[in-house]
Formats: structure tokens, sequence, C-alpha cells
């Protein structure tokens, strides 16, 4: 054989293999990693800086301590996997939380006391308030905890809180009193504002009393338009706060409950120029009936496969909700949005209800079973029929059921933490869960696209650059800029969630920005700029939208 043929005979069969990979799509496995304990169970959960969450639970007997107790909150430190105790003066049991315009966090309601002893104290009003921390390791990080200086105006245990088009936070629902269903003596059918709006008035909601008796942790999200969508047992409504008038929507189909204790999940999937149209998902929940005695009920009930998709136009609410069907049930599930617009769905059991001790068939004191292991993406842009899928996602062997929480990070992963379907800590099955794990997608450890240079404030309407880097092979017609409110997690609710795609132009190295048109597209505060690739994404660069001004005070 001559020369030339052996070299060829050599080189083609390389050749054609480094074209091979050259074409060979990205990877699409998941991984799943236990990494670090959170210390409290994480039954609240949110994202407070680049390297910190930070987690509420209720007054119970953790193993972090803080002033010769136990601790009720704490930081957990995403790169170093510790844990932070923080001091807490009032019982956090089943608040609700968001941000506000300047970057404030509030946990709002809770319930009594629990721990005299331990000099507890009721938490039913509270309001509990984090300011911006930025010490990487949390260092002098502290929560406001006063009641007797600053709380609700109302009681509220298991309230959904909302950051709404001006930066000020909207608490809505609740009840006076502890119970497994919301009553017409206790529940409180308004809501509140803070900071207070007209004087501190609490507006009434003949919304909320009519969807009694499963309406606590109402699904509430801030419209593009300004107005907000609730949704609480199987109804479900557009409030606008100018004009204090709900405008009822269809209710949901199939008679599902979808709200605490037939506890579901909602989502607002993706905004995208130049309409910005809000679209409702719906996961989960029961058809379990909410008029009969606990006592009928069981952890062997199969949750609800439906989730209910409506477009909030007149168009859309015209044609009503458009169902779908997961590939298993699911009570209590998260659904946490993606850089991709893609959400997925992790969590909860496919029996029973949340809560615990009410069912005659307790598994501990779970009223929930067979846990939900393998989480499955939704994919909205995808064709009816093919939205769901488990395609490279791993299982997990640890049970999330009642106060589970689940966010996206900073890093581009998401953290899983929570659940426990018990009055305190406990070890019986479903014990009292401390373990954190991290569902990381396949490109997190290889090169992956980075944006930096990004200002520290992106104004509404305004137009900023950025550096970025984008990986060999990579297809740069699919470049998206994601502008993301990781939100505050607990009880499957994640109204403050929310994704912007926003207008983008490259030009070499620089990216061309332009920001969210207003208040309503993204209410002002703080959020995640997130560059996608080819379904790859970098991590997230914190950003304050709008003025980051404090919200507005009314008289």
């Amino acid at each position: 054989m001559s020369p030339l043929l052996q070299l060829l005979r050599v080189c083609v069969p390389l050749l054609a293999a480094l074209l091979a990979r050259a074409a060979r799509p990205l990877p699409t496995q998941w991984t799943l990693a236990q990494q670090g304990t959170t210390g409290v169970s994480a039954m609240q959960l949110a994202i407070v800086s680049p390297t910190l969450a930070i987690i509420f639970d209720k007054v119970e007997a953790n193993p972090l301590q803080i002033g010769n107790h136990s601790a009720w909150a704490a930081l957990f430190n995403l790169e170093t996997f510790t844990t932070t105790a923080l001091s807490l003066t009032s019982n956090s049991f089943c608040a609700g939380g968001t941000f506000l315009s300047n970057g404030t966090l509030i946990d709002v309601g809770g319930n009594g006391v629990v721990s005299p002893q331990d000099e507890d104290t009721n938490g039913f009003q509270g309001l509990r308030i984090f300011e911006p921390c930025n010490d990487p390791n949390g260092a002098g990080c502290t929560v406001f905890d006063n009641p007797t200086t600053l709380k609700l105006a109302k009681s509220r245990w298991y309230p959904t809180a909302l950051r709404i088009s001006d930066g000020s936070a909207m608490v809505i629902g609740g009840t006076a009193a502890g119970g497994f269903l919301n009553t017409a003596g206790a529940g409180q059918f308004s809501y509140e504002f803070f900071p207070p709006k007209n004087g501190g008035a609490v507006v009434a909601s003949p919304f909320l009393q009519d969807t009694l008796f499963a309406n606590l942790f109402p699904i509430a999200f801030s419209l593009p338009d300004g107005t907000v969508f609730i949704a609480a047992n199987t109804a479900s409504m557009i409030y606008n706060i100018q004009t204090n008038t709900e405008t009822r929507l269809p209710p949901f189909p199939n008679g599902v409950r979808v709200t605490y204790p037939m506890t579901g999940t909602g989502v607002l999937l993706p905004l995208s120029p130049p309409n910005y149209t809000p679209e409702v998902l719906i996961c989960g929940g029961s058809t379990a009936s909410d008029t009969v005695s606990p006592s009928t009920l069981s952890s062997q009930m199969p949750a609800s496969a439906q989730c209910a998709r409506m477009t909030l136009t007149s168009a859309g609410i015209a044609a009503g909700w458009a169902v779908e069907q997961m590939p298993q049930p699911r009570i209590m599930p998260e659904g946490v949005m993606l850089p991709d617009g893609r959400v997925l769905i992790i969590n909860g059991g496919t029996t029973g209800v949340a809560g615990y001790g009410n069912v005659p068939n307790q598994i501990g004191q779970s009223n929930a079973d067979n846990p939900a292991f393998t989480p499955v993406f939704y994919t909205p842009t995808a064709a009816t029929g093919s939205r769901f899928s488990s395609a490279g996602l791993p299982t997990s062997n640890i049970p999330r059921l009642y106060h589970s929480t689940a966010t996206l990070t900073p890093l581009g992963n998401v953290m899983v933490a929570g659940s426990n379907p018990n009055v305190d800590f406990s070890t019986r099955k479903y014990p009292t869960e401390y373990r954190v794990e991290f569902f990381s997608p396949p490109f997190i450890t290889t090169t992956r696209p980075v944006i930096s240079g990004l200002p520290g404030q992106i104004g509404f309407g305004s137009t900023i650059t950025a550096t970025v880097a984008i990986p060999a092979g990579l297809d740069l017609t699919t470049i998206q800029v994601s502008l993301m409110d990781l939100g505050f997690a607990t009880h499957a609710t994640h109204s403050q969630g929310r994704l912007v795609f926003l207008t983008s132009t490259l030009s070499g190295t620089t990216l061309t920005i332009h920001g969210p048109p207003n208040g309503g597209v993204y209410p002002p505060g703080p959020g995640w700029v997130f560059l996608v690739v080819q379904g790859a994404w970098s991590t997230g660069t914190r950003v304050m939208v709008g003025s980051g001004g404090s919200p507005p005070v009314s008289s």
C-alpha cells in the first residue's frame, strides 16, 4: 500500500469521527447530588443572594441551635453547603413571602405560640423583614421580627404574598385559626398591602368567601396589565386593584381542586415580547370533596394528573381551560421555571392530600403517600400531547411531601429541600427531612455560555449592553436573555416566580439588551439574568429592575 493510501486510511476515519462529534447534540442527562443539610426544615425557601438561600420553618425541635433553643430559620450557603442559624421571634408556621421593589424580603403571617419556654411569640400577624445582605457567607444578616411594632392588619395563617406592579406586596387570604380546612368563622376573605394602601384598609374579597373551604394559599400572579390572577379551590378570577373588581373565569375542569389541602401548583408561563401575553398553567391537586369530614378522606385517594392551561386574553378566556395530563398524578407538586422556558414539575405524592394528622390512615402523620420521585419537564412551546417528558432526569430516593420546597438557584440548577408532614420533628415514616438535593443540567460542569458586564440596575424601557462568551458550536440564532424572579416557595405556591424573555441583539461579543417595558411585565424589584444558547444557560447575574427604590406609601 502506498504511503498516501496509508495516510488516508488513518486520517479519513479520524476526520469522520471529528465531524460526527461536532454534529452531536448537547448532552441531555441531568445529575442528582445530595449536598449539605438545612438544620431547620425547609418549609419556606427563597434565594436572597448569589450564594445564599433563606429558609423559614415553624417552631419545632430542629437540630440547628441558636440562643439556647432550636433555630426556626437559617441561611443555606449554595457554595459551601453549610448552614447559619437566624433568630426569629414569632412563629412563622405556614407563612407566605415575597420581595419588594427595594430588594427587601418580607415573610408574612404564621401561627400562634408553640413553645413558651423558648419565648416564641404569636405569629398570626407576623411581618418579618430580611433586608438585602451582601456578605457571601451571611455575616451580619438578620431578620427583623417584632410583632409589637410591625405586623399585619389581620391574622393570616396560610396566606399568599405577591409583589405587584408598583413593587409593593399584596397579601391574600388565609385564616385566623389553625385547621385543616378553612371555615366561614375564621377565614380571612380579604386582601391587604404592604406598605399599607388607603390608610391600611383591608379589602374584602367575595371570591375568597365563595371558594370555601379549600382556599388556603391561593395561587396568584401579577399580570402585565397590572391586574392579578387568583385561583382557589375549583375557581379562578382576575382582580383589578385600581377598581376593586373581581372578574370570574371558567372553573377548573373535572372538579379538580388546586389549593390547600387539595394542593396543586401554578406557573405563570414565560412572557415574550412584543405582546407579553400571559398564560397560566395549574397542575395537580385533587377531586376530593372539601365539604366532608376529613375522616372520610384517605392517604390512598388518587391525586389528580390534570394540568389546566389558559391564555388570559378575551379570546383565551372564551376558549376556556385546555386540559393536559401529567405522566402521573401529583398532590403538592412544585412548579419550577427554568431559564429556557420549560417548567420542572417536582416533589409531591401521588395519593392523599396535603397536611398531617387528619385522615384516618395516615402514614406516620402524613395525609399523603406514594411519593413522586421522578421529576418531569413541561415544554410550553411543544405540540399538545408531547409537552411532558422525564427523559434525562434522575430519580431521587428522598420522599418530598408536605412542607417540601424547590427553587432554581443562581448557579442554574434546582435546589430541593424539606418535607415534614409531622406536628414536630419526627423520625417516623415520613420523617422530618433536612437533606438538600441539587438537580443539575448536563452542561453545568462543562463550558457554558457566559454573560458579564451587566449593570446592577435595569430601568424600564432601558437599553443596556453586556459581554458574552459562547462556546463554539452552539447556534447563535437561538440566543435568549431570560430575566427571572426566582420567587418564594412554600406549600407548592410559586406565585412570585416569573420569566420574561428580553429582546437582544448580538454584535461580536457585545449583546445589546432591552429591558422590560414597565412594572406590569416585571414588577420592580430583584431579578436574575440568564443567557440561554441552544438550551444551555449561563449562571444567573443579580440585577435590580426599576429604580431600586422602596415601594410607594399611600395615606
